[in-house]
């Protein structure tokens, strides 16, 4: 199951993608207007920054006019980079969430070649999806409203 942490992180780069394409592009966008906009915390949000910024998902700067931006192109950032630094595995067993975690049945479960499959069936679909593709989804969503 994707938290609140993978959700709100996702929420946070579209927020950041959509800013930077309006009138501030290229502007460092304060975390208390990207609170405010998401209805999360400014708190919350904070640990959630530390994260992108340390793993070089964001940029950040502290001072007047400090706040946060991208540092890719929306098509340079695929999902599942963003749900895995921020849930770290998505593997549905802990059998295949890396060694430490080896399985003394491993050579003869008879569910671990459909529980492999799974995995990277779930990888590949949010390896494919960039955040130029929810963007362009948000679009044609609101382009589609009455």
């Amino acid at each position: 199951m994707i938290t609140t942490r993978g959700r709100y992180a996702l929420r946070v780069m579209i927020d950041l993608a959509e800013q930077s394409a309006g009138p501030d592009a290229g502007k460092c966008i304060p975390l208390k207007d990207i609170a405010e906009r998401q209805g999360v915390s400014k708190k919350y949000l904070e640990i959630l920054m530390r994260d992108l910024v340390e793993q070089g998902l964001v940029k950040g700067a502290s001072g007047k006019g400090g706040g946060y931006r991208l540092c890719r192109k929306l098509e340079e950032y695929p999902i599942g980079e963003i749900l895995d630094l921020m849930e770290g595995s998505l593997s549905p067993v802990s059998c295949l969430t890396g060694e430490q975690n080896d399985c003394p049945q491993k050579r003869s479960c008879r569910t671990l070649p459909m529980w492999e499959e799974y995995d990277k069936m779930v990888h590949d679909f949010f390896y494919s999806k960039k955040l130029s593709d929810l963007i362009q989804a948000g679009e044609s969503a609101e382009e589609a409203a009455p």
